[in-house]
């Protein structure tokens, strides 16, 4: 009797495909956090991996996610990219998709989050999803240009007088970019005399805004952008 060939998506002890499992994986790193810190990789294993898996078996999944620019990898450390919430929202809606076991109270309350954050499905149709599932930047030059068009748009339409929040480009932005990575190339177009990063309190001096704004290398806080280059 010919031995029926293990197919490479049930590889490496996996229950189900790769393809499944990276969108449990996008899922489990999107609800612990991941597009606003860094979540431990040891954390987010725990938390994907099922009855007679090993955390072994999702390192080429893992691998996969990271080559793809889904997630960045820093020592055993684990952050969510725009691109990976647009992939998260693609693999969520694919006809494909299914969990092939109970998936537990804390799987069922992501999928409540996603559902309400995202918009559900309505009368057959999908409600306008959020800026989490909006494409994701994939350079400092489409960074640039989305940076200041955003700028542009709110000094003209809050008469904001040439000073910006960081803490509302960062917002407007959304999940397009990883909070590092705004902060990164935020950091990089004052570099390159386009904003002036500016000190100063944000108005009602809110933890949430001062936390949407930018530390620089020294420490020091910085709420506004000012544009140098029209």
């Amino acid at each position: 009797m010919a031995t029926k060939e293990k197919s490479k998506d049930t590889a490496k002890g996996l229950r189900g495909t790769e393809a499944h499992a990276k969108t449990r994986v996008l899922l489990a790193l999107w609800d612990l956090g991941g597009t606003d810190e860094e979540v431990k990789k040891g954390e987010l294993t725990e938390r994907v991996k099922r009855t007679n898996e090993k955390a072994g078996d999702y390192q080429g999944v893992f691998e996969q996610l990271q080559t793809s620019g889904a997630i960045a990898i820093s020592k055993n450390k684990i952050s969510l990219s725009g691109k990976g919430v647009e992939m998260l929202g693609e693999g969520l809606k694919n006809a494909d998709f299914e969990f092939d076991s109970q998936i537990g109270a804390k799987t069922g309350n992501a999928l409540l989050k996603w559902l309400r954050e995202t918009g559900t499905p309505v009368n057959g149709a999908t409600a306008t999803s959020s800026k989490a599932t909006e494409k994701a930047i994939a350079s400092y030059d489409e960074f640039k240009q989305v940076a200041s068009d955003v700028y542009d748009q709110m000094n003209r339409d809050y008469n904001l007088n040439d000073l910006v929040p960081i803490y509302r480009i960062r917002r407007e932005i959304g999940n397009r970019v990883t909070r590092a990575q705004f902060t990164e190339w935020m950091m990089e177009m004052q570099a390159n005399d386009i904003l002036q990063l500016q000190g100063g309190g944000v108005e009602d001096s809110a933890p949430d805004k001062i936390e949407d704004s930018i530390r620089n290398e020294l420490g020091n806080l910085r709420c506004y952008a000012k544009r140098l280059i029209s």
